[in-house]
């Protein structure tokens, strides 16, 4: 492209300081370096994580915190933004695996596709995610490639997503089908993955199973989507906000329960409900008393609760007899899927209409609208929210 080998001005959403609105501004994207990609972004979806990002400083909340690998915290200024997809404008020297056109979905969990996890069937895990510099905002070679005003703004989980253009390492990069739809696809970088995938990846959701997802926003009705795909014969949804239900009932969730209008805690009432446990729990709040709760709403002798929320603080305290009895507590990350070989699969699986991403978005905005889509997400007035450039 002309472009290949020249610094790009171009528009970016901001993030100058935690907790205020994000700001339009022309930045420089500079040119990818060996095995670099830069990448004129399409589309990108809104995602609680980008908001944990904006609020989060470099202090630790509580002794008990802690932050998760890939997610660099409290480095302002920096363009947040993880669930993307785009073309492919140009690339560094020794880059093999996309060319320029090339349509592509930012990873945010790296694939090298040479580590100890990668090269295990069984795990979606890479060593780049801590072995390079991305939990501190910058490139394996520690820069950046974004400047605004003559200041360096730090990257985001590796993607940066929120910038008309953005430059990513070649092992955080999938190239997918060129029929797609880019602003439908781009939830596939994050939340989507991560639901769907948390029931048929990680949980491996039997058919016929009993399953009860706990929060009914964007990634767990993606939860919905996979237990019904998995054949679940019933399904559960715990949520306190019940402009959610209905919606949730389209999904294919067969009773919606707001747990503030029992007067006994929800596990017990899901106990009663399903004559001694769930099949399958999945936490997709990120609440350590939820989490306590899903797992002691599984049944005995094989019950499963999957942690999907993200809570970067607190412990779960669970009592030993919970797990002696044969409960299973387990644990998924981007949905489990490893992004560089699934990720282009679900895509031709969205193509071909066996998924459907459309009812998963509430709004599609003019990318200026940015911080108007934060309020919809905070206000729970929407699942997603697309921007598109």
């Amino acid at each position: 492209m002309a472009t290949a080998g020249t610094v790009i001005k171009c528009r970016a959403a901001v993030a100058w300081e935690a907790d205020k609105p994000l700001s339009i501004e022309e930045i420089e994207v500079a040119p990818p370096k060996a095995h670099e990609v830069r990448i004129k972004i399409v589309a990108t979806g809104v995602c609680h994580t980008d908001a944990h990002g904006l609020h989060c400083t470099a202090e630790p909340a509580d002794k008990d915190s802690m932050s998760l690998p890939g997610v660099n915290l409290g480095t302002f200024p920096m363009i947040l933004g993880h669930e993307g997809a785009g073309i492919v404008e140009s690339i560094g020297e020794g880059v093999t695996n996309v060319k320029p056109g090339d349509a592509v979905i930012p990873l945010w969990l790296p694939q090298c596709s040479e580590c100890k996890f990668c090269l295990n069937p069984d795990s979606n895990m890479c060593t780049k995610l801590s072995e390079t510099n991305q939990t501190i905002g910058l490139m394996t070679d520690k820069t950046s490639r974004f400047t605004c005003k003559g200041q360096q703004l730090y990257h985001f989980m590796g993607t940066s997503t929120f910038s008309e253009y953005t430059v990513v390492s070649d092992f955080s990069v999938a190239k997918i089908d060129s029929a797609a739809a880019l602003d439908k696809v781009c939830l596939i970088g994050c939340g989507f993955s991560t639901g769907y995938g948390a029931a048929l990846k990680s949980a491996k959701v039997k058919e016929g199973a009993t399953c009860v997802v706990f929060g009914l926003g964007g990634v767990g009705l993606a939860v919905v989507m996979g237990c019904k795909a998995a054949g679940a014969s019933r399904i559960i949804g715990i949520d306190i906000n019940e402009e959610k239900f209905e919606k949730a009932k389209g999904f294919g969730v067969a009773e919606c329960i707001n747990p503030k209008l029992h007067d006994k805690p929800i596990q017990e009432v899901l106990l009663e409900m399903t004559d001694g446990g769930v099949d399958y729990a999945f936490e997709c709040v990120g609440n350590v008393g939820l989490m306590k709760s899903a797992l002691e709403s599984c049944r005995i002798g094989g019950g499963t609760c999957v942690i999907v929320g993200v809570a970067t603080s607190g412990t779960i305290s669970v009592h030993p007899f919970h797990m002696v009895l044969g409960r299973v507590l387990t644990g998924s990350y981007f949905g489990g899927w490893k992004g560089a070989d699934d990720v282009p699969k679900i895509v031709s699986d969205c193509i071909s209409k066996k998924i459907e991403l459309e009812d998963l978005i509430t709004f599609t905005l003019p990318f200026e609208k940015i911080n108007e889509a934060f309020e919809l997400m905070h206000t729970g007035k929407s699942l997603r929210t697309v921007l598109v450039y």
